[in-house]
């Protein structure tokens, strides 16, 4: 240890440049390590208002999924009600202009939607989505306000008097105090009224029968099976 006091005793000096130069080398490090911790900082925000874009793009899709759902079981109850469509025919009368354009805008946003709200990635399919829901949501909303305000206005006298028969007979099917006879040649007759004017979607005949049947049956055992 003796040599190195003597270098310390006759190079004191030293101590002066290289202090500043440690220092220096001291200082720089602290910069070094404050722009990493800057740059750390500025990826941990980056990485958050990537995953907050992520969610709410998400939350977006799952709202117009909603949307989507909600017009198309409102339209369902037409397709599954003979009722409905017979108090408002133009639903399903492919030869309006407005029926159409419901029809065509609820192929394309059938057509986008998505599996699950993840599969949609890019603001751009967000954006085609989002055009073809609301797209469907007013096109659907135009036809059905029209339906309700023409209801059977667009037929002849005859023509309305032959669907006031059928929503009586068809009540009369659907009447579990009816008897079976009554109900299954009230369904006919209904069906042989509507012939011509209406064109029922199959799920709706399909539906209806159902119905009857369930009820004609109901009828047959109405205290259910014996143990």
């Amino acid at each position: 240890m003796e040599p190195f006091f003597d270098f310390l005793g006759n190079y004191w000096w030293l101590v002066f440049p290289l202090g500043g130069m440690a220092g220096g080398w001291a200082r720089q490090l602290s910069r070094a390590s404050e722009r990493r911790h800057r740059r750390k900082v500025e990826l941990l925000k980056l990485k958050n208002q990537a995953a907050a874009a992520e969610q709410a793009s998400r939350a977006e899709v799952a709202a117009l999924m909603a949307a989507h759902d909600s017009v198309n079981r409102t339209w369902l109850d037409y397709e599954l009600d003979v009722g409905k469509l017979i108090d408002f025919p133009l639903m399903t009368d492919v030869r309006e202009p407005l029926t159409v354009a419901f029809l065509r805008a609820k192929k394309e946003a059938d057509a986008l939607r998505p599996a699950a709200p993840e599969d949609i990635t890019t603001a751009a399919r967000l954006a085609e989505y989002r055009a073809a829901v609301h797209g469907f949501e007013l096109a659907f909303d135009v036809a059905e306000r029209e339906a309700r305000r023409i209801k059977d206005g667009n037929f002849t006298g005859p023509e309305r008097q032959r669907l006031a028969t059928a929503r009586k007979l068809l009540r009369i099917a659907e009447d579990s105090a009816a008897t079976p006879a009554e109900r299954q040649t009230a369904y006919k007759r209904a069906r042989k009224e509507l012939d011509g004017l209406i064109v029922l979607p199959e799920a709706a005949v399909a539906a209806l029968e159902e119905k009857i049947a369930g009820r004609l049956d109901a009828r047959k055992d109405p205290a259910g099976p014996s143990a």
